[in-house]
C-alpha cells in the first residue's frame, strides 16, 4: 500500500497511515498522525473499506442503532450536535460568571460524580485559576476525611455550591448536597441557603424540582439525549468552566471545527474521530491490543481522568472493552507486553520529552497515535474526536457505548447495604480469610483457595501478608492488567505512593496498571472492571476512618456510605468471577498503607 498523507482543509489535524519500516516524515504543522505495524495497517484498511462501502459514518449521524446493538443507542446521540446549539446561549454563561463575582463568592464547590465532575475538574486543572474569579473545587468522594479537608478550606458564607447530576438522583451528589445545604442554612438561614446553590440537571429531574422548591440561585438544564460522560460540551462542562474565567465559546469553536471534520460528507480517511476509533477498535478486536495508554505533556495530564471514563464506561461491557491506561510514565519497550496502543497528546511548542521514547516504542512494533494541539483550547476538538472515536470503536466491538449496566448494579447493592444499616445499625458481618496486625484480607471462597494454594511458603508455615500478595499478583498473565481500587482520601501522598507501586508492578510483571479512588471510579472505570474483559486482577484497599461526618436525615454518616460502596463493589466483582481481594487496614491507616506499599515494591517475578 502506498503511503498516504491527507490534510484536512482548514484544520491542523491530519490523518496519516504509513508502514512502520518506511522513512518517518515530520511536519510541525500536523496535528494528528499515527504509525501502525504492517499487519495492523492492512486490517485497518480492510475495516475502512467496510465503513466506506456501507456508509457507516452516515448511519452514525442518522442515529442508526443497528450500527451497534440495535437497542436504544439512537436516543443518546445528541452529543453530535450539542456544540452547535450551545453558542446561541453562551452569553448567559459569561453573565452568570459576572454575577457570581459581583456577589463576592470566593470559592465554588462542584458536587457531582462521573460525567458531572470529570469534565469540570479537567478544565479547572488544565486552565488553572484566573485572577479575580472564584476557586473551583470538585468534590466527588464520600470519604469523610476528604470532605472535612475541603470544608476546612471554605468560608461557607462566601462559597457557591454547584450541584451537578444529570439524573438528579445520584446518591453521592444528593448526600453531599444535603450535607452542605445544612451548613449553609446554619450560616445564612434556611430561607436564604438556596441562594448559595446552583443546579445543573435535566429537565424535570428530581434535582430540578428540588432546586425550584429550595429557590436555588440558578438552574442550568442539560440535554436528555446527551449521556453524562458525553456532556462536556454542554452546561455540565461549560458552566463551571465559564465560572472560573475560561472562554467557553472558544472551546466550542474548536469543538465545532472538529465536528465539521467528523461529518459524513468528509472522506473517512480525513475524519480524525473515525480514524482513531477504527484504529482502537481493530487493535483491540483483531490483535488483543486493548490497553489504550495515554501519554500527555504535563499541561494536559488532567485530561486522563475524562479519557478514562469515556473509554472504560462506554466500551467495557459484554466481556469486551478498551482498557484506558492513564498516569503511567513512559518506560522502555521491554517493560510492555504486546497489548498496547499508545496515544501521545502534546502542545505545540512544548518541550518534547517523549521523542526518543515514543520512537523506541515505534521501532518495537507498537501502534502510536500522536495528537498535537496549538493551545489548550484545542481540548474542545479533542473532546469531540474522542467521543466520535469511542462511538466508532464501540460499533466495531459490538457494544452499546451509551449505557452503563454494571454501574447501575453497583448502585442497587450499595442501597441494599445502606438499607441494612438503617434497619440493623450496621453492615452484615464478614470474616477475613487472613488477618494480621497490619491488615485483614477478604476474598470469596474461590479466590481464597487459589491464593492459599499458590502462596510461596515452606510446608506447614503460616501464611504471611507478603506471601498472600505475591500469590495474588502472580496470577497475572500476558494480556492482563492490575487495578488498585482505593477507598481512601485522594491525597497527593497516596497518589504518589500508588504511582510508585504501579511502576514497580509494570517493570516486574510487564502488565498495564490502573488506579481508582472510590467511590469516584465507580462512575468511571468501574463499568469496565465488572462488565469488560476478564483480564483484570484487583486489589481493593479500605481502611478504618479516623472520624465520621453525620448526614442530615440519615441514621448513618459518610463513613458508612463509603463502606457500603466498597462492600458493594467487592460483591459485584466477585459475582463477575474477577480475581479480587480486599485489604482492610486498621488505624493508623497511613502507617499501615506504607507497609503495604513496601511489600508491593519488594515483589519479584
Amino acid at each position: 500500500m502506498s503511503k498516504k498523507i491527507v490534510k484536512v482543509p482548514g484544520s491542523r489535524f491530519v490523518c496519516r497511515t504509513e508502514l512502520r519500516n518506511r522513512k518517518k516524515i515530520t511536519d510541525k504543522k500536523r496535528g494528528l498522525n499515527f504509525r501502525l505495524p504492517q499487519q495492523m495497517e492492512r486490517a485497518v484498511e480492510t475495516e475502512l473499506s467496510v465503513w466506506e462501502r456501507e456508509g457507516k459514518i452516515g448511519r452514525l449521524w442518522k442515529r442508526d442503532a443497528k450500527l451497534w446493538t440495535g437497542s436504544d443507542e439512537g436516543r443518546w446521540l445528541d452529543w453530535l450536535t450539542v456544540a452547535a446549539r450551545q453558542p446561541r446561549d453562551q452569553g448567559r454563561h459569561a453573565d452568570f460568571a459576572r454575577e457570581i463575582r459581583a456577589a463576592g463568592f470566593k470559592d465554588a464547590v462542584l458536587l457531582g460524580m462521573g460525567g458531572s465532575s470529570m469534565a469540570p475538574e479537567v478544565l479547572r486543572k488544565v486552565f488553572g485559576r484566573r485572577r479575580g474569579f472564584p476557586e473551583l473545587r470538585v468534590l466527588d468522594s464520600t470519604d469523610p476525611e476528604q470532605v472535612a479537608a475541603l470544608e476546612r478550606k471554605l468560608n461557607i458564607a462566601r462559597t457557591l455550591f454547584i450541584v451537578s447530576s444529570k439524573s438528579g438522583s445520584t446518591l453521592e451528589t444528593d448526600l453531599l448536597k444535603r450535607y452542605f445545604f445544612n451548613k449553609a442554612a446554619a450560616v445564612a438561614g434556611p430561607l436564604r441557603a438556596g441562594h448559595q446553590f446552583v443546579s445543573i440537571t435535566d429537565q424535570d429531574s428530581r434535582l430540578h424540582k428540588l432546586a425550584l422548591r429550595e429557590k436555588h440561585r440558578h438552574v442550568f438544564l442539560g440535554h436528555k439525549g446527551v449521556g453524562g460522560r458525553f456532556s462536556v460540551l454542554s452546561d455540565f462542562g461549560l458552566m463551571p468552566a465559564a465560572l472560573i474565567g475560561v472562554d467557553a465559546l472558544k472551546i466550542l469553536r474548536n469543538a465545532e471545527r472538529m465536528v465539521a471534520m467528523c461529518r459524513p460528507e468528509v472522506p473517512i480517511r480525513e475524519n480524525p474521530g473515525a480514524m482513531l476509533g477504527i484504529i482502537l477498535g481493530v487493535a483491540a478486536k483483531r490483535f488483543g491490543r486493548d490497553k489504550v495508554t495515554l501519554i500527555t505533556s504535563s499541561y494536559l495530564a488532567p485530561f486522563g481522568a475524562w479519557f478514562e471514563q469515556m473509554l472504560a464506561e462506554s466500551t467495557g461491557k459484554g466481556g469486551k472493552g478498551l482498557i484506558p491506561v492513564d498516569g503511567e510514565s513512559v518506560a522502555s519497550p521491554k517493560q510492555y507486553d504486546n497489548d498496547r496502543v499508545f496515544v501521545f497528546i502534546t502542545l505545540r511548542g512544548a518541550k518534547n520529552v517523549f521523542g526518543r521514547k515514543s520512537s523506541a516504542l515505534e521501532r518495537a512494533g507498537h501502534p502510536i497515535v500522536r495528537i498535537v494541539l496549538d493551545d489548550i483550547y484545542g481540548l474542545g476538538g479533542v473532546f469531540f474526536s474522542f467521543q466520535m472515536a469511542t462511538a466508532v470503536a464501540g460499533a466495531i466491538l459490538g457494544v452499546h457505548p451509551f449505557d452503563q449496566p454494571d454501574v447501575e448494579v453497583n448502585k442497587i447493592i450499595t442501597k441494599k447495604f445502606l438499607a441494612r444499616i438503617s434497619r440493623a445499625g450496621e453492615l452484615p458481618a464478614e470474616k477475613p480469610f487472613f488477618r494480621s496486625e497490619d491488615a485483614s484480607v477478604f476474598a470469596d471462597r474461590k479466590n481464597a483457595k487459589a491464593i492459599t494454594a499458590a502462596a510461596p511458603r515452606p510446608r506447614g508455615a503460616a501464611l504471611s501478608l507478603p506471601d498472600l500478595i505475591a500469590a495474588h499478583l502472580h496470577r497475572l498473565k500476558s494480556g492482563d492488567y492490575l487495578a488498585f481500587l482505593a477507598y481512601l482520601p485522594r491525597t497527593r501522598e497516596y497518589e504518589r505512593a500508588l504511582a510508585g507501586a504501579r511502576a514497580h508492578i509494570r517493570a516486574t510483571f510487564h502488565v498495564a496498571t490502573s488506579v481508582g479512588f472510590g467511590p469516584r471510579f465507580l462512575h468511571s472505570t468501574g463499568q469496565l472492571f465488572k462488565g469488560g474483559p476478564g483480564s483484570g486482577v484487583f486489589i481493593i484497599i479500605t481502611g478504618d476512618d479516623e472520624f465520621d461526618l453525620a448526614l442530615p436525615g440519615e441514621p448513618y454518616g459518610l463513613s458508612a456510605v463509603k463502606s457500603a460502596q466498597a462492600r458493594g463493589d467487592f460483591e459485584v466483582l466477585n459475582a463477575r468471577g474477577r480475581r479480587v481481594i480486599r485489604i482492610h487496614l486498621p488505624r493508623p491507616v497511613g502507617g499501615n498503607l506504607k507497609k503495604l506499599f513496601t511489600i508491593l515494591r519488594a515483589l519479584k517475578k
